[in-house]
């Protein structure tokens, strides 16, 4: 008897698994009609629109021009070179922006952890108004602060090196190539990363990537300079504009500046939450040792904070660079705003947005990834 309800028992799980498959099977299957469905009825209205669709349209010439490239630009570029070229751009300014977000977050975070009044209410403040603000609206009101500034003649000048107008800001620069500086970059970024592989204490780990950082930077200028030109490039005023050195649109000014603020903002919280968590008794045994503030911050309460800040770092990280699209907003090409241009150009608007969230899927899953990787090096091991 036993025996028998056993096998009636299988039997109602073989049919309960059958039932599962089926009903599985066909959803699966109702899925793929459904989405064949759509794009089959996406190419009829496009083909009776005369558009015509897949990727060939990035052969062609774009015939229009933009505001910022970081390598050689031309309007009989192709469409694919274009957007390569706001992929650049959109990398490049998720990058400054991130590097300057964090370090001004940390800053804001110490502050917003201090036992000094005005220090930590200082930092209140800025938290609460940056934070607050939404970001469009500050790249939108400190673009239409700056292009109201001085022209090149009436620059605001700073030790004859640096100069803020209404076309840009003129600074300083290596005569190094456009490949070699990003090769330098790179390098710096490699020995950041090397640093944090070998869990170097984080003052005298900043402290070496400095140093060598410096080091490459001076070996790479001395051997990629051209014989005949200095190896600093400083602007000067020559008629109507600044010749030399490094010209910043007004754009990528306001860019990088709105979205630093209002990152770094964000960032402090993360990181005055972090040092909260740190146990007062570690800070105590820090002081009982005799150790400086400084040491106590950058030996116990940083490394210790950075196992709880690190994960909701990434998420901002990941936030920062997807803020890079409002530089629609003021004329800034980045991806988003050359694609938006190029489907208004071409036509071509399912295959650009495609790639346009390609795109981001593929930068913030790496930085995802980076984060994972680093908050795995960070944890302690169980021995």
């Amino acid at each position: 008897m036993g025996s028998a309800d056993m096998s009636t028992t299988e039997q109602l799980r073989a049919r309960s698994v059958r039932r599962k498959l089926i009903i599985q099977g066909l959803l699966i299957a109702v899925t793929i009609a459904a989405v064949w469905a759509a794009i089959r009825s996406a190419q009829v209205n496009l083909a009776a629109l005369g558009i015509t669709s897949g990727f060939g349209f990035l052969t062609r010439a774009t015939g229009w021009d933009y505001s910022f490239s970081l390598i050689a630009r031309s309007i009989n570029d192709p469409y694919s070179r274009t957007l390569f070229i706001g992929f650049l751009n959109t990398l490049f300014v998720g990058f400054i922006s991130i590097v300057l977000s964090t370090f001004l977050g940390f800053i804001i975070g110490t502050a917003r952890d201090s036992s000094h009044p005005a220090i930590k209410s200082a930092a209140t403040v800025y938290v609460q108004i940056f934070r607050n603000i939404p970001l469009i609206l500050q790249a939108v009101f400190l673009y239409s602060v700056l292009i109201h500034f001085p022209g090149p003649r009436q620059a605001m000048n700073v030790a004859d090196a640096f100069f803020l107008s209404n076309r840009g800001l003129m600074m300083p620069g290596l005569n190094l190539s456009g490949a070699t500086a990003v090769a330098l970059l790179l390098g710096t970024v490699a020995i950041a990363a090397g640093l944090v592989v070998r869990k170097t204490p984080l003052l005298r780990g900043i402290g070496l990537w400095l140093v060598l950082s410096t080091g490459l930077i001076a070996v790479t200028t001395g051997l990629m300079r051209p014989d005949d030109a200095p190896v600093l490039s400083i602007p000067e005023l020559k008629g109507l504009r600044f010749v030399g050195g490094i010209i910043v649109p007004i754009e990528l000014v306001a860019m990088i500046t709105s979205i630093t603020l209002y990152g770094s903002a964000y960032i402090a919280e993360v990181v005055r939450g972090g040092l909260n968590q740190v146990p007062r008794g570690l800070i105590e045994a820090g002081r009982a040792l005799g150790l400086s503030p400084a040491s106590i911050w950058g030996r116990i309460k940083v490394p210790m904070a950075l196992r709880s800040i690190v994960p909701p770092l990434g998420n901002q990280w990941i936030f920062i660079m997807k803020a890079t699209t409002i530089g629609i907003a003021i004329g800034f090409s980045d991806l988003f705003y050359i694609a938006s241009n190029s489907i208004t150009q071409s036509g071509q608007t399912l295959e650009l947005i495609f790639l346009l969230m390609a795109a981001f899927l593929l930068v913030n899953f790496s930085i995802a990834l980076s984060v994972n990787w680093l908050n795995a090096r960070l944890q302690l091991k169980a021995h």
